[in-house]
């Protein structure tokens, strides 16, 4: 039996940022990557300033920096952002094998090895892990950092209900022929959520991400393909020679999107057939915690941790997770190598909990009405005529503004001169 002090099951942002840390710090780990090779997880690969500012090795991996960003509102309402702080768009292999490499180079021992649900048990004061080839492995901690649809959360703090699980699906579709393409986020008409453009390297990202009890895929499903085409209509595209991944040739100047209504054209039908011989999909499960829950669920005992998505540390406003992932990674490596683990839920309460828990509380208003119209229709309409809202907005999504204070700073901008 191969024997650690920590065992994490989960190779992704949080399971690997802890296992580097933990490693760096003289602790023994050995790192579960269950993923099959080359499996991209399902995420828009976004990660923000404030992440960007905390750890600044992640520009280090192979990604593309965003400073400008176009919003649109439910009934198509346009805002073109201008980030004072970039945030950066990474394809999940890219960033994911990043973060793997570091820790194994920091000395944690990484096993392509899938751990099931009943491959993990404690006796006394050890934890012993079986992974599906039959390898046994023992520690007197074990981490789970395995995501949303976790086996360990699910055993050692419970399973969430429908209710407090987001779906994010999308699908990842070619670059336009010059390698150029504007960075997207469209809140969605009649559901709560939103859709989103992230141009990567080789290819782009498109996506919706709701809410589980309100998914209907076919409907949601023809809305992203209606949004797809129009990117590429409305961003100068027209298909090229068939079968090519460059098949989606710039031919005009960058134009505001006919937002969810793609025209029915000769062009349009081309670029749509064109994309269904190209395209990738995906889907994955967010968690969306309540209000309620953030008071109620525990994030560690005796001998275990869950990190990122696996103990619900994610945005349920945005479904955004990865910056939730290396904190908590960090939190809890810091309180087991200054000898106080368990510290660490008191730790990750104390410094983001509050804020995650803000958000969930926020989330029906930020996607309810406000004066008679969605407030996201609002927040943009304001925003385009007023520069300190503006300033605010582009904050937010950098991922600079939180939420506990976000309706005085919003307040206080209105009040500033235009």
């Amino acid at each position: 039996m191969h024997r650690f002090d920590v065992l994490i099951v989960g190779a992704g942002p949080a399971g690997s940022f802890a296992a580097e840390r933990l490693a760096r710090g003289g602790a023994s780990v050995g790192l579960f990557d269950g993923r099959p090779p080359g499996e991209p997880k399902a995420c828009g690969g976004g990660v923000t300033s404030k992440a960007l500012k905390a750890w600044p090795h992640l520009l280090d991996a192979v990604g593309r920096t965003i400073d400008e960003l176009d919003m649109y509102s439910p009934s198509g309402k346009h805002l073109h952002l201008k980030l004072d702080e970039p945030f950066a768009v990474y394809s999940r292999i890219a960033f994911d094998t990043f973060l793997r490499e570091r820790a194994r180079k920091a000395g944690a021992k990484v096993f392509s090895e899938k751990i099931s649900a009943r491959g993990f048990k404690q006796i006394d004061e050890s934890w012993i892990v079986t992974t599906q080839s039959g390898a046994e492995f023992s520690a007197s901690w074990l981490v789970g950092a395995d995501g949303a649809n976790s086996a360990m959360a699910k055993k050692l703090a419970g399973p969430l209900p429908p209710a407090e699980m987001e779906v994010a699906f999308g699908y990842r579709a070619p670059l336009p022929d010059d390698g150029n393409a504007a960075t997207v986020v469209a809140f969605l008409p009649s559901w709560v959520g939103y859709a989103w453009a992230f141009p990567r390297l080789d290819h782009v990202s498109f996506g919706i991400a709701t809410t589980q009890d309100a998914f209907d895929h076919e409907s949601l499903d023809k809305l992203l393909w209606d949004f797809m085409v129009s990117y590429y209509e409305s961003y100068g595209c027209r298909a090229g020679d068939p079968g090519s991944m460059r098949a989606l040739q710039r031919v005009r100047a960058l134009e505001p999107m006919q937002i969810w209504k793609a025209q029915q054209s000769t062009e349009g039908d081309q670029i749509r057939n064109e994309l269904k011989k190209s395209v990738e999909a995906y889907a994955a499960r967010i968690p969306g915690l309540a209000p309620r829950t953030w008071d109620t669920r525990r994030a560690c005992g005796k001998g275990w941790v869950l990190l990122g998505d696996a103990a619900g540390f994610a945005d349920p406003v945005t479904g955004e997770g990865i910056y939730y992932a290396l904190r908590s990674a960090e939190l809890f490596a810091d309180a087991y190598l200054t000898g106080k683990p368990l510290a660490y839920e008191q730790r990750w309460r104390e410094d983001f909990g509050r804020e995650l828990q803000r958000a969930s509380q926020m989330r029906r208003r930020f996607y309810g009405n406000f004066w008679g119209a969605p407030f996201t229709d609002r927040m943009i309409e304001f925003a385009r005529g007023h520069r300190g809202i503006r300033k605010v907005l582009g904050q937010l999504v950098a991922g600079d503004q939180g939420y506990t204070d976000l309706k005085r700073k919003l307040a206080r901008s209105a009040l500033k001169p235009l």
